[in-house]
């Protein structure tokens, strides 16, 4: 209760613009009731009080850990991707790269970049598919939104697409499903004959991150065992490729 009354605070004078004077004045008597509490409880500690604190120093430990983890992990990874549409301009006047006839579908958190898996196809198999879909998935803060509006498309020089799908944060992703949904404005994609290429980073710890040696550490161990891309999205089993990537954290 008594973070409770400091979020109502934070609520009051920072979302809702009231003036410091007036958020004191409504959180103060909240404040003063439930520091009592929190006093009176105090002798409790000792007695097995310490053991949700515990837990819950534990569990934000590893929320921070994961959640600073992976911003640190998204900049080593993409900080010199190169842009997508000066590749796609160069991309466009090469007569001699070998072309195949099938799709590809490239899911990444960065469309105005080139996702790493389509550089690694390009560089160990020298191909590139006649058909290419940048796909970027969006979570909204609605918890559901209108199928309506769950996709956009965009058509893209070269033979790229780009298609952003969108969610709410109680909504399951179905990309097959979602793909669907691109034959009414323009892109028609056979199931049978699409190819999803995830990257998949792998961390190779270098002591050059500005996180502590333990939570980098810690780190690794959780995004190795973290759950699979493919699983989450619901992508089919036999269509699947990962690309992996080692990066320096």
């Amino acid at each position: 209760m008594f973070i409770t009354s400091l979020l109502l605070y934070v609520v009051i004078r920072h979302k809702w613009h009231f003036h410091a004077v007036l958020a004191i004045a409504i959180t103060a008597p909240l404040l003063a009731v439930d520091g009592m509490l929190v006093v009176s409880c105090l002798a409790k500690v000792l007695q097995g009080g310490w053991f949700p604190l515990l837990l819950g120093l534990a569990l934000f430990v590893l929320m921070t850990t994961w959640r600073r983890g992976r911003a640190q992990l998204t900049e080593h990874a993409h900080q010199e991707d190169p842009q997508l549409q000066p590749f796609l301009d160069n991309i466009g006047s090469d007569p001699d790269l070998q072309r195949i006839p099938r799709t590809a579908i490239f899911p990444t958190a960065h469309p105005q970049h080139i996702p790493a898996a389509l550089l690694h196809n390009m560089k160990h198999n020298e191909v590139l598919h006649a058909r290419n879909v940048i796909l970027n998935v969006q979570f909204g803060k609605e918890p559901w939104i209108p199928l309506a509006q769950r996709v956009i498309v965009t058509a893209l020089p070269a033979g790229f697409w780009l298609v952003q799908v969108n969610y709410g944060f109680k909504e399951q992703p179905d990309i097959p499903d979602a793909l669907a949904l691109c034959h009414p404005l323009g892109l028609e994609l056979d199931p049978a004959r699409v190819s999803y290429f995830l990257s998949r980073e792998v961390i190779a710890p270098s002591g050059s991150s500005s996180m502590t040696p333990w939570r980098a550490r810690l780190f690794s161990t959780m995004f190795r065992n973290a759950g699979s891309a493919a699983d989450f999205f619901q992508l089919p089993d036999n269509c699947v490729i990962e690309l992996g990537t080692r990066v320096q954290l």
